[in-house]
């Protein structure tokens, strides 16, 4: 069984979001053993392969980046941050924080079409775009960081 690469600390997320270009880097911020976290990493994992010419899928623990935790003000888990040739890339998803999408997707399809639209946008320049799919999560479902 193939496994998504895991960033254990700053180093190896700053060489990752430097080194990943004309694709989209996808960074997960979870915790280990958390549902919502295994929910999302198998689907991160079962798009891979699917989107490997448009993306790079990335994860880290919670714990071991302290610093992009408090940087990017992860408060829910899980939340994914994407990049585009080192540029952090907000998306409009009717959450209170632009910087990350929160929440676990509810499908394959959803993770696919939310990286199609970010990949396009960002080959056109641009920084910030609109969520094709809102997230249908509820903020007391998720696990709150405590940061």
């Amino acid at each position: 069984m193939n496994f998504l690469p895991q960033l254990k600390n700053k180093e190896e997320v700053d060489h990752m979001i430097r080194s990943v270009e004309d694709r989209v880097f996808v960074l997960r911020f979870g915790k280990e053993n958390e549902v919502g976290t295994m929910k999302i990493d198998d689907i991160l994992l079962k798009t891979e392969g699917l989107l490997s010419s448009m993306a790079t899928i990335a994860t880290c623990n919670v714990n071991d980046v302290p610093e992009y935790v408090d940087y990017f003000e992860i408060t829910y888990i899980p939340s994914t941050v994407y990049f585009f040739n080192t540029h952090h890339i907000k998306i409009e998803s009717g959450m209170p924080d632009n910087a990350q999408y929160i929440g676990p997707f509810e499908n394959k399809q959803d993770f696919i079409d939310l990286v199609e639209v970010v990949y396009r946008a960002a080959m056109r320049g641009k920084r910030y775009v609109d969520a094709p799919s809102k997230p249908r999560v509820n903020l007391s479902e998720l696990m709150f960081t405590g940061t």
